[in-house]
């Protein structure tokens, strides 16, 4: 991911919440036969390698786990994203000189893939999240809510995933390149959108006190 100095989140705490706010992820091989990818939920382990962990599972039919993979597999987290348009710079009056562009937050993740079936380490990371999703609703679901034979067919029906990360990549693309007046302008533009995620980046702009 092209990612200039502007836009660098180098902090590994701020990166680990990022990739934790996202609700799923894309996970990317590369084979002899092109790049492979699943959109999974995918679970961080912060404290297991120097840059955390992810942990997820794919359906057995699914042909990914099953075609080797070459170098290391990669794992996009995708957080809001908005369109901006020129005519919310204050520059557009000033001398014309913008185009669009777009804003966003991103996290890359790479390292060593495993794939695996033992049936005790794809429990715990099934109970693992599905304790961090549900961990939301109302009336949490558990594992132990199903009867222990149906859970066992279930597992025998996935594949887990582990991949230790051995480069993070934090990404957010926040107009930070721009003038304060300009920035100003594009937040009041996403405020007034009916879009979530537009609004959601507009809280993200950096404000008077930031650098830009």
């Amino acid at each position: 991911m092209y990612t200039p100095p502007a836009f660098v989140v180098d902090d590994k705490s701020e990166i680990h919440a990022m990739m934790r706010a996202c609700r799923i992820a894309t996970f990317i091989t590369a084979t002899e036969e092109g790049p492979v990818a699943t959109p999974l939920p995918m679970l961080i382990d912060a404290d297991e390698g120097d840059n955390g962990t992810l942990y997820a599972h794919l359906a057995r039919p699914n042909p990914q786990w099953q075609i080797p993979v070459i170098g290391d597999g990669l794992a996009v987290f995708m957080g809001p994203d908005a369109y901006v348009t020129p005519t919310w710079y204050a520059a557009k009056a000033e001398h014309g000189k913008v185009v669009p562009t777009w804003n966003y937050t991103a996290v890359e993740a790479k390292g060593p893939v495993e794939f695996f079936d033992d049936p005790a380490r794809l429990l715990d990371i099934v109970k693992r999240l599905t304790e961090l999703h549900e961990g939301e609703t109302a009336n949490p679901w558990s594992v132990a809510d199903a009867p222990p034979a149906f859970i066992g067919a279930q597992l025998r029906g996935i594949v887990g995933i582990r991949m230790p990360i051995s480069r993070l990549t934090g990404k957010r693309k926040l107009s930070q390149n721009r003038s304060e007046a300009d920035r100003t302008g594009v937040r009041t533009g996403l405020l007034e959108s009916r879009r979530p995620s537009d609004r959601a980046i507009a809280g993200m702009i950096p404000g008077p006190s930031s650098s830009s």
